[in-house]
């Protein structure tokens, strides 16, 4: 689509609202007269107000909107961008509506945290049932969702009240999976065809654990939680699992911990022998995700086993005890369907997991699914799947707990987090709506060095793939001396 933008320069936000609105369109800038199907998003400064205007020409005709709000003296640059941006959102969602497009859940809301927004409304005072009205009105999101922004924004202030200042969580990248998923776009090898890379790209993420584990001694930094992810960890035979572990205890201090979490992720990788080595080492969470319970779900997705042997592999992890196990479906599988995932959530419900994740199926590049165009429900029936699963998982005992979205979601709707009572996941929390610094290490690491009320914060991005990964890991080693260098601004 094309995009003509008119006294402002807020590329990403207008790009940002027209996908969310058009996820099939993507943005083009011509030059010259606005001309053909468009967007032309205005943005003009008057005496009292500020006012975003919207001109949406598509092949049902030509829908206008605006939006406004009237000028705070003296506000700060970041809240006038802030408030430019809503107003531009606001403006072409507004003309969007009136073109015939339906609502959307989120409303003109866009981004992958709607909950800061909605905990920066609780920190400014408000109690919960004005900080909901506020929410809907000025973004236009359902009911339902701004109440599951609450729950979530709530947790999120009892998780910030908990932390210290020095707190920090650790993130171990395993790019590794006995095969991939037809929807996954994550960057992991299959073991399939990269068995041999795994022993170079262990000797290498031993070297970088050593980089970050003297930065976080050198900086009084102190690890609160361990999350193990990929990929799929539990690839890994139980010797490397038990040689990695070791490692960590011995190269971080882990007295403070308050969470352990290694994604079994995948029922074909799980032995009992693999649970036992996690739990000697003080693993005390670990995902079995069956995505869906239909064995012909499973085979269009491309797992490589049954809804039987999901059953099984949390039996293994019953067995040896101390775990709680959480489980991911996903809303939105191809030859999936709304009475399908509902046996699935009947069926993992019997099964009893401490947490359930129900993300909805991101569309995104590079997945098989979106390579292939494989026949997907339709974005109606995901919002009844997720309206399922949102019913059943609050009467058998769940709440959520931590929400996020991305983009290409089916019907743009989100991921959520729920869990039993006492059992909500730290890392989660913390690293979804950034509430401290989380260290990475391994393939495609993402490090983000964060500092309460500092909107200075650094990433840190390890290469993605286990080749590129061992041949540049004295690079990737080096850059951790950025954590000392950003705390130590912080001290001063």
């Amino acid at each position: 689509m094309k995009l003509y933008l008119i006294g402002h320069d807020y590329k990403y936000a207008s790009e940002q609202i027209m996908l969310s609105l058009f996820p099939n369109e993507r943005p083009e800038y011509p030059e010259g007269k606005p001309e053909g199907e468009r967007l032309e998003i205005k943005l003009s400064e008057g005496k009292k107000f500020v006012t975003a205007s919207c001109v949406l020409v598509n092949a049902d005709g030509t829908f206008r909107a605006s939006a406004k709000q009237k000028k705070e003296d003296g506000a700060s640059e970041i809240l006038t961008d802030r408030i430019n941006q809503r107003l531009i959102k606001n403006a072409v969602y507004r003309a969007a509506l009136r073109s015939g497009i339906k609502r959307p859940a989120w409303g003109s809301l866009t981004g992958v945290r709607p909950g800061k927004i909605f905990a920066a409304l609780l920190d400014e005072g408000m109690d919960s049932e004005r900080a909901v009205r506020e929410f809907t009105e000025k973004y236009d999101v359902t009911e339902k969702r701004a109440r599951l922004c609450l729950d979530t924004s709530l947790e999120t202030v009892r998780a910030e009240k908990s932390l210290m200042p020095n707190d920090v969580c650790l993130y171990v990248g395993i790019p590794f999976c006995p095969t991939r998923c037809a929807y996954c776009s994550f960057v992991s090898q299959s073991v399939e065809k990269s068995m041999k890379l795994i022993g170079p790209f262990l000797d290498a993420l031993y070297k970088e654990i050593d980089a970050v584990s003297a930065r976080v001694r050198e900086n009084g930094l102190r690890v609160i939680s361990i999350y193990m992810g990929g990929g799929t960890p539990t690839t890994l035979s139980a010797s490397q699992l038990d040689a990695l572990c070791t490692l960590i205890a011995e190269k971080f201090d882990l007295s403070a911990l308050r969470e352990y979490t290694v994604e079994a992720g995948r029922p074909d990788t799980i032995t009992v022998e693999k649970m036992r080595v996690l739990r000697r080492h003080g693993v005390d969470r670990v995902s079995v995700n069956p995505q869906t319970m239909s064995d012909k779900v499973l085979e269009t997705i491309g797992r490589k086993h049954t809804a039987q042997d999901i059953v099984d592999a949390l039996e293994k992890v019953r067995s040896v005890g101390g775990f709680a196990v959480n489980m991911d479906l996903i809303a939105g599988l191809p030859d999936d369907s709304v009475e399908g995932f509902d046996d699935t959530l009947t069926r993992v419900l019997a099964l009893e997991p401490e947490n359930i994740t129900v993300h909805t199926l991101s569309l995104k590049k590079g997945s098989r699914i979106t390579l292939e165009n494989a026949p997907i429900p339709t974005a109606d029936e995901v919002e009844r799947m997720l309206d399922i699963a949102q019913e059943r998982l609050r009467n058998a005992g769940y709440a959520p707990y931590y929400l996020y979205k991305q983009k290409f979601m089916s019907g743009g709707f989100e991921n959520v987090g729920w869990a039993k009572e006492g059992y909500i996941n730290l890392y989660n929390i913390f690293i979804m709506e950034e509430l401290c610094s989380i260290l990475a290490v391994g393939g495609g690491g993402s490090t983000k060095l964060i500092c309460a009320g500092d909107t200075m914060n650094i990433r840190l991005m390890a290469p993605k793939y286990p080749f590129e990964y061992i041949n540049n890991i004295e690079k990737t080693c080096a850059d951790k001396a950025q954590i000392t260098k950003f705390y130590s601004k912080q001290i001063m």
